[in-house]
């Protein structure tokens, strides 16, 4: 039997083209730089950064950007072996315009379905999943079957922390009305929820942050990790409510800061830390991934983190 992975993420995949002209509308940007992409996937890359054994679940088209996204993985150190092609579906791409600080227009080509849609419940391996420390799923592979089915059996299947992103990006629902009924079905059997306040508001109907901590505890997970931009982060438990200042940078991207939190959320519950210290590491690399222009290539090491918040703590 091999080891149990301490991460395995699920859901969507995607090559991001992002362009080398910073500033610039895309119809006048002259070259680009092609990513490995896709939220759950970078948590995955995140999370392997720091070490830890991590593996995605998804799917791709059968074609050479399907074949750079395994090519990629292998290169940042995540197991590929979940990761499978659907014939006559393209592989995602996304692009992106930069306008620094807070500017970041997305453009998702998932026509005509993403195959990261496709991943289909009677072929998940769910003693590997089951096995995992850690099994992140999102709400939008809830917006399409048999991803929707898939997820909710894997987030039943874990035997250790759940988490539940609560990542909503409305363009991609068929119906956007039916996010707060799935994302419910989802807390229900997660034990760990992280969102930004509009995708809170959307899961729970609270947008206040400590209110939408209470509701997300309410539905069964016991962590809430609340995002709240330049407010920083508030994470609470049935116990006790921490919060942490955000992390001041420049901002050159920040596309790819909510998917380096979520990877080191992740490895924060794996060591064991205390919640102040994990949201506090997490806000930390965030911050290191929006001054940076890519999203997977640009997260961090352990040691970058801690240097980030050592310089902060000195100044």
């Amino acid at each position: 039997m091999t080891e149990p992975h301490d991460l395995v993420t699920m859901g969507r995949v995607s090559v991001d083209i992002y362009p080398d002209q910073v500033g610039r509308p895309l119809e006048d940007v002259e070259s680009f730089g092609k990513y490995l992409g896709g939220s759950p996937t970078n948590v995955a890359v995140a999370a392997a950064r720091y070490g830890r054994r991590a593996a995605v679940v998804t799917r791709t088209g059968d074609d050479p950007f399907g074949r750079y996204v395994h090519k990629a993985l292998k290169e940042y150190g995540v197991d590929d072996r979940f990761v499978t092609p659907v014939p006559g579906l393209p592989t995602p791409l996304a692009f992106c315009e930069i306008f620094p600080p807070d500017d970041f227009p997305l453009y998702f080509y998932r026509y005509p379905k993403a195959p990261d849609l496709e991943i289909r419940p009677d072929e998940l391996d769910l003693d590997a999943i089951g096995r995992a420390r850690i099994v992140w799923a999102t709400v939008t592979g809830l917006s399409q079957e048999p991803s929707r089915e898939a997820t909710l059996l894997a987030l039943g299947a874990r035997t250790g922390h759940a988490v539940i992103d609560l990542d909503y990006r409305p363009m991609l629902w068929d119906d956007p009305g039916e996010a707060p009924h799935w994302a419910g079905r989802a807390l229900e059997r997660a034990t760990v929820a992280v969102g930004n306040l509009e995708e809170c508001a959307v899961a729970v109907g609270e947008r206040e942050p400590e209110a939408a901590a209470r509701a997300i505890l309410d539905r069964g997970p016991g962590l809430a990790i609340v995002k709240m931009g330049p407010d920083g982060v508030l994470a609470a438990t049935r116990e006790e409510t921490v919060r942490a200042p955000a992390v001041k940078v420049d901002v050159a991207n920040g596309l790819g800061a909510g998917d380096a939190f979520g990877g080191a959320v992740c490895h924060g519950l794996l060591a064991g830390w205390d919640l102040e210290r994990v949201i506090a590491f997490a806000g930390a690399a965030g911050a290191i991934v929006a001054s940076r222009i890519a999203c997977s290539a640009a997260m961090p090491t352990e040691a970058e983190v801690d240097a980030l918040l050592a310089e902060r703590r000195a100044g």
